[in-house]
Parts: structure tokens; C-alpha cells; sequence
């Protein structure tokens, strides 16, 4: 018998940005966030530039073109947050 479980692909199908929070709504039914820290553009965006997203390759990640940041479902689960440049830090 084979108890072996194929891992599902993790794809998004909605996302909200809060001041606190990024939030993914997932295909499969599951929620899950993330700091809104882990994603520095998307910290010191506005509003209008936070709701202002696509979701990319049919629900792998999330671009949001006015601040020119991506974010993958993978990044979300595994916990893999945006690194700030060097020359950016404060």
C-alpha cells in the first residue's frame, strides 16, 4: 500500500494587503498570512499601490505593478520574506 501524499500545488486565488498583513485566499480553500514586513515595498506602499495587484501565472504569485514587487504562494508557505537591498536599508 502506498501511504505516500502528493503535495498539492499551492496557488493563489485572491490577496488583501492590511497594514498588518498580507493575505493569500488559496484555490484549496485555506487562508494564510504573512507580516506585511516581509514584503518591504508593500510596507511603505499606499493603499491605492497595495490593492492595485495581478495574480500571475494562474495563481503561483501576486504583482503589484506600481511598486514593481512579486510574491509567490511557495514564499508565503515556506516563509521566504523580501530582503531588503543593501544600498536601500535604513
Amino acid at each position: 500500500m502506498n501511504t505516500a501524499v502528493k503535495p498539492q500545488e499551492v496557488r493563489i486565488k485572491d490577496i488583501k494587503v492590511t497594514d498588518d498583513e498580507i493575505i493569500a485566499y488559496l484555490v484549496d480553500g485555506r487562508t494564510i498570512s504573512v507580516p506585511i514586513a516581509w514584503s518591504w515595498r508593500l510596507s511603505e506602499a499606499t493603499p491605492e499601490q497595495r490593492n492595485n495587484f495581478e495574480i500571475i501565472g494562474d495563481g503561483i504569485g501576486v504583482h503589484w505593478p506600481d511598486i514593481d514587487e512579486d510574491i509567490s504562494a511557495e514564499g508565503m508557505i515556506y516563509g521566504i520574506p523580501a530582503p531588503r537591498p543593501e544600498k536601500l536599508k535604513k
